[in-house]
């Protein structure tokens, strides 16, 4: 017997605990041999994350998909593990270690240190795997693998050293985002930009060969920056070529104040006439733009600040060469060297308006480029760093998805991707950090560099490469080959690890087992689909494209299928500092992994952003509720599960509208999953279980149950448990705790289940009577037009109704004499009757070419109701004219958020079909 309500804090783990005891998610499980495979690699979490909504969201469609898929026959693996997370996972630890009083990093050293943060990944890393399984992840958790186990470590290996040795992966001193707390170059994903309210700063930069003047603007040029501390590195000032100003100061020098620098002035492009005074002062080694107007010029590129973005200019060769020392350059070196940026800053701009190169101070608010994880403002800093040639990488990765082989959805995202690739800047893969891929590359004496894949290669390597030119005899080279402790300060090895990104763009094959030729990597390389959030397209999923194309020659999925955000109720964006941030776990806690899942898919519509809302997730915990009771009133009507039906042998009416209409809601379910329309697949399951299912067919059902013919009640029956198997098995994907706890306890007594719902087979049928569907969905369709115009007017619950028929034909007669018993039980009529023309003061309803109409005289205050309805009309006419008012006003669109606008817009649209219902009522009540 089925309990008498649903505890999904009871029934979820253990429906857990039963797929884990019959590993019913391990690669293959329920496949025939020989199955067409189906294959997705989760977008791998930090080891040192925990589930967010867009988590949930993320991995609720990828088992829709798995379990989908898992049922229709294929042979499925959907593929987990997690990303060592370099810079949060040594955050961490390091954060313990302070916390705890122990030695720091730097203290203890890089290889205790890494020691102990596998420690670390052992005792606390990974949570957020068991979070996936709380939501019901059907991974096959027996093959999770880690960016930094031995194998994907050997992958990242041997990636590195054949894209070293094809001249694809480099060292170059470029540009980079630095994070001065963290002290290593961080990738764009891990910058944020705050809005700042600063200052524009005005300088004035004298004309060589010229008397400065404060006063006299022919003297000097005046330049405005946010970042004083950065002028000692400047190297030029550019102004644009077909600026009249400057003309004739193109190829002069200008003196650079402090320091006595002689700086040409450029004419690039770059510089825009209507920017302020249409002079931009240049530091190639501390600007992006900066760095390509440098390039373009020639011009020298000065760092002037350490990795902690302390000035740096005494001693620094870069800094000091061609300069002339004079009185105001050791003043300088004496005031700033050393200073942190930020009190260098408040210096300068005092030294400069103290010697007269101070023109003006602006107030300036402007976006500012933060760590996301330091917290301070990043410094584009000149640095040696390892480079990948992502433009070479690009081109098939282009022409894989021009070409059709890797689609995306929804489709727009195409030019995106393509307008990144397209434009593809190197990408820098090393960061300063100890926890991480190290980079396999080992130095000489000389500086010389050996890439290999391990440190007895790049040993054979070096010997070679110095035997050759004479730098070494045999003799010591086969000391070093040798023995190892001769080896001592022979070669050192680069001190940086890789990007995360870069082990993780290697994940949907060298989680299968690449560089080794495995069955897995056989038989389900290229994977099927990713599923991710838009905001990783360039980070992870092309750079997946690339790693792909390169290792394995084949794109490394066939579809990209691309959701959209997870927002609050309102529209925004959830975060800490608005304090509107949900936490899944909470929600699973509360209402129920299912319906948390149930909720996220039917709100993922292509290209909309899901606005979440607990009250909604309450809404379709109701539904499960609804179909849990359903299941229990079937239960007690002898319903019959476990047994087919052939719809073509079926007597009643009834029954046969009922599985035509199943049979069209496992078509749409199907052809929606298929075309990742996750939340139009949901939601025509929501529809044939709510309203067709338990509204309508069980209580059409009830006279039939209650009634002396035997023969109509077993079919019922047998009908009832057919469709009820179909329907736990249409809706397991999205919630599948629920449906398999009632698969299992709807055995036919003294009997199990011979299979796991998630193994049984997805639904096929066939069927089709359109002449039952369309008679009883007109039965359906009057009694709701009754119901509603019922509730517009007003009329008490209990009053029976008379209904009248204007003009009926033979076929609707019949129609309405067949039907009578339930038109009168369910829309609560006293009688049907054929009119020529309807009384006066009736509610009209229309379905199809038929009119009914129900006199209202007598069971309603005439009067009162018109009153009534006038008002509420008058109310909401009133509302769509204030928000009319609000969204015309420029302003309030041009300045409120995006989604309060949105939320207007849709409140406006609903008092406006209000107004129209009233409206319609009215005209009914006067007619």
């Amino acid at each position: 017997m089925i309990e008498k309500t649903y505890d999904a804090a009871a029934i979820e783990p253990r429906i857990a605990e039963r797929w884990d005891a019959a590993d019913a998610f391990r690669a293959g499980a329920g496949a025939k041999d020989g199955a067409e495979p189906f294959s997705i690699v989760i977008p791998p979490p930090n080891v040192t994350g925990s589930l967010h909504i867009g988590h949930a969201l993320n991995n609720t469609l990828q088992d829709v998909l798995v379990r989908f898929e898992r049922m229709r026959g294929k042979n499925v693996l959907w593929q987990p593990g997690m990303d060592h997370a370099g810079i949060a996972t040594q955050m961490v630890v390091e954060r313990q270690l302070r916390e705890r009083q122990e030695p720091g990093r730097r203290d203890m050293g890089r290889d205790a240190f890494v020691e102990r943060v596998w420690q670390w990944k052992e005792e606390s890393g990974g949570t957020i795997l068991s979070q996936l399984r709380r939501l019901g992840a059907s991974c096959d958790w027996s093959r999770e693998r880690f960016t930094m186990d031995e194998g994907l470590s050997r992958a990242v290996r041997d990636v590195f050293v054949a894209m070293y040795r094809k001249g694809l992966i480099y060292k170059d001193k470029r540009l980079v985002s630095w994070d001065p707390v963290l002290q290593t170059a961080i990738s764009d994903i891990e910058v944020e930009q705050r809005e700042i309210k600063g200052h524009l700063w005005h300088f004035r930069y004298p004309v060589e060969g010229e008397t400065f003047d404060p006063e006299n603007p022919a003297t000097f040029v005046t330049v405005a920056t946010t970042r004083p501390e950065t002028m000692l590195g400047d190297t030029g000032v550019a102004v644009n070529p077909e600026d009249e100003r400057y003309r004739s100061l193109v190829g002069r020098k200008l003196r650079l104040p402090l320091v006595g620098r002689l700086i040409p002035v450029v004419a690039d492009d770059y510089a825009d006439p209507e920017a302020g005074s249409g002079a931009v002062k240049i530091t190639p080694a501390h600007d992006v733009n900066d760095f390509e107007v440098g390039r373009r010029h020639d011009l020298p590129k000065i760092n002037i600040l350490t990795v902690e973005a302390n000035v740096t200019i005494a001693g620094n060769e870069d800094f000091l060469d061609g300069l002339v020392v004079s009185e105001e350059l050791e003043s300088t070196i004496a005031a700033l060297h050393g200073l942190p940026r930020f009190a260098a800053r408040a210096k300068i701009v005092e030294m400069m308006e103290a010697s007269g190169y101070l023109a003006k101070v602006e107030d300036h608010t402007h976006m500012v480029p933060h760590g996301d994880r330091g917290g301070v403002p990043i410094e584009p800093f000149l640095t040696d760093q390892w480079y990948v040639d992502a433009k070479t990488l690009a081109e098939p990765a282009i022409a894989s998805v021009r070409e059709g082989r890797t689609k995306f959805v929804p489709e727009n995202w195409e030019k995106t991707y393509f307008a990144w690739m397209e434009n593809i800047q190197p990408w820098c893969i090393s960061r300063q950090l100890w926890w991480g891929h190290r980079i396999p590359a080992w130095y000489g004496p000389d500086g010389q560099v050996f890439v290999a894949a391990s440190e007895e290669e790049a040993v054979a390597e070096a010997l070679a490469h110095y035997v050759v030119n004479g730098t070494i005899d045999d003799e010591r080279a086969r000391r070093l080959a040798e023995d190892p402790e001769a080896r001592e300060g022979f070669l050192t090895r680069d001190e940086d690890v890789l990007d995360t990104w870069f082990s993780s763009g290697l994940w949907p094959f060298s989680t299968l087992g690449w560089p080794d030729k495995t069955p897995e990597l056989e038989t389900y390389y290229p994977t099927s689909v990713v599923i991710s959030g838009f905001d990783i397209i360039f980070f992870w999923v092309a750079r997946m494209m690339m790693m792909g194309l390169f290792c394995m020659e084949k794109e490394p999925f066939g579809t990209v299928y691309l959701h959209a955000l997870v927002r609050d109720k309102n529209g925004a964006k959830m975060s800490k500092s608005k304090g509107n941030v949900i936490d899944p776990l909470d929600l699973i806690e509360e209402f129920g992994a299912d319906a948390l899942r149930f909720t996220l898919a039917i709100m993922a519509a292509q290209g909309r952003d899901v606005k979440l809302d607990p009250q909604r997730i309450a809404g379709y915990r109701n539904f499960g509720t609804k179909l849990w009771n359903a299941t229990r009133f079937a239960e007690m009507n002898a319903a019959r599960h476990g047994e087919d039906v052939d719809p073509l042998s079926l007597g009643l009416q009834l029954n046969r509208w009922l599985l035509t209409e199943l049979s069209r809601t496992i078509a749409e379910t199907t052809a929606a999953l298929e075309a990742y329309r996750f939340n139009d697949a949901s939601a025509a399951i929501y529809r044939f279980v709510w309203n067709t299912f338990c509204d309508w067919y069980l209580e059409l059902s009830k006279p039939v149950m209650m009634g002396e013919d035997e023969a109509a009640k077993e079919e019922t029956r047998r009908v009832t448990g057919y469709t009820l198997d179909r329907i736990f098995a249409l809706l397991h994907p999205f919630m599948p705790f629920l449906t398999e706890e009632l698969w299992a306890t709807t055995a036919p007594e003294g009997t199990e289940r011979p299979r796991l719902l998630c193994h049984t087979s997805w639904p096929d049928l066939g069927f089709e009577d359109g002449a039952a569907a369309d008679d009883i969905n007109w039965l359906i369709a009057v009694v709701s037009e009754i119901r509603s115009v019922r509730s517009e007017m007003n009329v008490p619950p209990a009053a029976e109704a008379v209904l009248q028929v204007v003009q009926p034909d033979a076929g609707l007669t019949e129609r309405l004499t067949r039907h009578s018993p339930s038109l009168r039980r369910l829309a609560r009529l006293a009688s049907i009757e054929a009119v020529e023309t309807s009384t006066r003061q009736s509610a009209r309803v229309v379905v199809g070419a038929n009119v009914f109409a129900i006199p209202l005289g007598g069971m309603i205050d005439i009067e009162a109701e018109r009153a009534r309805l006038t008002r509420a009309k008058a109310k909401a006419d009133g509302e769509v004219g204030r928000i009319d008012k609000k969204l015309s006003n420029e302003k309030f669109v041009a300045n409120a958020p995006e989604e309060v606008v949105a939320e207007e817009r849709e409140k406006q649209a609903g008092y406006r079909l209000e107004a129209e219902r009233l409206a319609n009522a009215l005209t009914q009540l006067d007619a």
